[in-house]
């Protein structure tokens, strides 16, 4: 089976330092880790990759295109603001799932809208780390229908 691409958007490098009262304690190294055992469970291959330059996910997304299943994505504070990781994403032709450590529709009001929600097949929100793990078990459900 093509592998699933788990792309982390701006400052998801710094989890574990970046205001844990919000995004805990974890850091993204353990968030991988969890993933790639979850990953070994369900018969899946991960390709984790973050980082905090828009067009280098974009690159990444296009990338996607013919060689992975799905796509779950965090893009960080692009959520609100990025139309080409949007546009990108509209291009894929797999699964698109997007996670939010935080409840982006309890914060500030600027970030209760995401352009990436406008093309992803399903959205994870305020579970903490753990919704990157809800959203594989998804994936693996999604794909093997």
């Amino acid at each position: 089976m093509k592998p699933i691409f788990v792309l982390n958007g701006p400052n998801l490098n710094m989890l574990g330092l970046r205001q844990p009262e919000i995004y805990g304690q974890e850091t993204l190294a353990d968030v991988v880790a969890q993933l790639t055992e979850l990953a070994a469970t369900l018969g899946l291959g991960i390709e984790c990759m973050q980082s905090n330059h828009e067009g280098q996910l974009v690159d990444w997304i296009q990338s996607a295109r013919g060689v992975a299943a799905g796509i779950i994505i965090n893009p960080g504070a692009y959520s609100h603001t990025s139309v080409a990781i949007l546009d990108a994403l509209n291009v894929f032709e797999g699964v698109v799932l997007e996670v939010h450590i935080s409840n982006i529709h309890q914060r500030e009001a600027f970030r209760h809208h995401s352009f990436v929600s406008g093309r992803a097949d399903g959205v994870i929100a305020g579970f903490g780390t753990e919704g990157y793990l809800l959203a594989l078990r998804r994936m693996a459900s999604v794909l093997k229908r």
